[in-house]
Parts: C-alpha cells; structure tokens; sequence
C-alpha cells in the first residue's frame, strides 16, 4: 500500500517450505521446491540437506534426483503434517463471539521431586503447551477446560498422585482479582498482541496485492502463502486462546485472523492457476480455507457444567491443543508446537 513501511519477513525455515509444498496426494515435487525455496532466498544446498534429513528421518520417500525428483510422505510424514485445525477454528469461533467464557478458572499443582525431574518438566511443558500460565512455582491457572488431559499427561508419566486438581469463580493473585487484569498479570499479552500485529501488516500488504486485479501464480502465489503461513504460525504459537472475556479490546489476534481469512480466501485463484493443469494442489490451501470454517452455534453450558457446541465442541479443540503439548519450551513465552494449520514440522 502506498506510504506503507516494508513488512519485515518472517523466518521460514526449509522444513516449512517441504511441508507446505505438500499436495493432497502427499507429494511433493522438488522443481518446484527448489523453486519456491529460491525465491524465499534458500540455496539448492540448503534445500538438498533438508530433504537429506526428511528422509533420514522417514519421513518422506525421495524417487528421482535433481529438480526433477519426487518426495513422497510416509505414513510417519502424513502424521506430522496433520494441522491443528480445530484449535484454529476454536480461535475464529471466539472471535466471533460463539464460544463465551464459562467464567471457571482451572488450577493445577504438583510438587514432584527432583529424582522425578524428567517427568516434572514434561508435566510443565504440557500445561504450558496446553495455554496455562504459572501463578507461583508448582501452580498452573488455565481459563479453558484442559483438566481430562493434564490428568491423561499426568498418569501418562506416573506423577498423578503428587498433582492436585481445583476449579475457581475467585481467584486472587495478590490484590489482582479482576479477571481481565489477573489475565494481562499472567499472560504476556503484549508481546502475543506485537506478533498479531505483524501478521496483520503482512496480510494487509497481501490484500493490496491481491485485490489489485489478476491473482499471482505459480511460484509467486505459493511463496505468498508459505510466507503468510509462517507469519500465521509464529503469531499462534505462544497465543493460549484467552476467552475475549479476558483479552483487551478490540484484540489484535481477532483483527488478524480476520485479514488472513481474506488473503487465504482470493490466494487459490482460480482452478485454471494450478500448475500442469490438473495436478493436485498443496494442501496447504485447503487447511487454511477449513479453518475459518465455523459453525454458528453459540457454546452454552449444561447441567453438569461442561461446555458443548453443534459440530465443533470445546472438548475436540482442547483435544487438539493437548495433542501440541509435547513441543512446549521450558523457559520465556509457551510454544504450542504449531497452533495454525501450517503443515510445518519441528
């Protein structure tokens, strides 16, 4: 956009690049690769050492040599290229108001000794994956339901009996009890909100592209979604999914995503774009098409005080958000191991 300042570039590691480069037949066609990789500034080198490790890794398959080889997912490879798409979905659900906050904050706590370290630390890399936040040493708060799979982690790694499970209307941090501010004392809002609103700057310079006429083909549209993908990442990944109950407002995240959804929404162009005419396309495509797909049905709590919805119950993404936990980091702002749909691996 005219008078705008340049949007910096996300890193994109190679990994990022492969993945993306997937299509629905869970291939991946290396002249292209090498293609897209060029254009994102990578060398042949650093794209031949990468496949090197994928496949060392079983990964993927490799049939052919050069530019015209063939990669092939294996089952492994097919498995770590599943996207989190309903944790996605659950974040386009709060954005538009239909998944309310029950109003419960979830505590967890444990006192496992230092004979037990790997399976303390494991422990806390899953709650952190799981979006809670450390009220004191040993005690984790989360606003979402996470409990069933904290437990499942915890006898998981035989360390059940030392964790204790608690549910709170008033919780006091201190003199902090209001909940949006006990959330902005927890949580590091402010650097989550910087990381939406780079994204948001990309996809507003992505938007100005493609709102201007033809749409971009070829290798210069895929290098615009793997680029996308990765700004979309790295903006989820520490994200814990607040409920908008607990998020300033307006909230950078919402506005985001909203702008993302336009850009995923004009990025596949037309059938007839699809390079060698019929051939599949990355799925990447898809994945992000999908995860702006909501259902309208606003969450409502039942008798028994659990959340549920038509199609997309609070159950499943939670489900989706444990199934991240193992890739948390130990130290600064949790990571939850990819929480956007980008099909990229560690």
């Amino acid at each position: 956009m005219p008078g705008s300042a340049p949007v910096p570039a996300p890193e994109i590691p190679t990994r990022l690049v492969v993945h993306s480069l997937v299509r629905e037949d869970g291939t991946v066609d290396a002249g292209e690769l090498y293609s897209v990789a060029g254009a994102l500034g990578m060398s042949d080198q650093q794209v031949r050492l990468c496949i090197k490790r994928l496949v060392a890794e079983g990964r993927f398959t490799h049939e052919g040599r050069g530019r015209k080889a063939l990669l092939r997912a294996t089952a492994e490879g097919a498995e770590a290229l599943m996207p989190k798409v309903e944790f996605t979905r659950y974040a386009y659900r709060q954005d538009r108001g239909l998944a309310p906050w029950d109003g419960v904050w979830r505590l967890f706590a444990f006192a496992i000794p230092e004979s037990a370290r790997p399976a303390r630390d494991a422990l806390r890399d899953t709650l952190l994956g799981l979006g809670a936040a450390a009220v004191q040493g040993g005690l984790y708060v989360s606003a979402n339901a996470v409990g069933e799979y904290v437990e499942a982690a915890a006898e998981r790694l035989g360390v059940l009996p030392a964790v204790t499970f608690l549910t709170s209307e008033d919780l006091r941090v201190g003199t902090v009890r209001a909940p949006r501010e006990l959330a902005a004392a927890l949580w590091p809002l402010p650097e989550i909100s910087e990381r939406y609103d780079r994204l948001a700057a990309l996809a507003q310079a992505q938007l100005g592209r493609l709102e201007e006429g033809a749409a971009p083909a070829g290798t210069e549209r895929l290098t615009m979604a793997i680029t996308l993908a990765a700004e979309f990442t790295r903006a989820m990944e520490p994200d814990p999914l607040l409920p908008p109950e607990l998020l300033p407002q307006p909230w950078a995240g919402s506005r985001a995503r909203e702008l993302a959804d336009r850009c995923w929404t004009l990025l596949p162009g037309r059938p007839s774009d699809a390079p060698d005419g019929d051939r599949p396309r990355p799925r990447l495509f898809r994945l992000y098409a999908d995860t702006a797909d909501t259902d309208d049905t606003v969450d409502t709590d039942d008798a028994t005080g659990t959340t549920s919805t038509a199609g997309t119950a609070d159950t499943d993404d939670i489900r989706d958000i444990a199934d991240t936990s193992g890739t948390a980091t130990t130290t600064g702002t949790p990571r939850t191991g990819g929480r956007g749909p980008s099909p990229a691996g560690t």
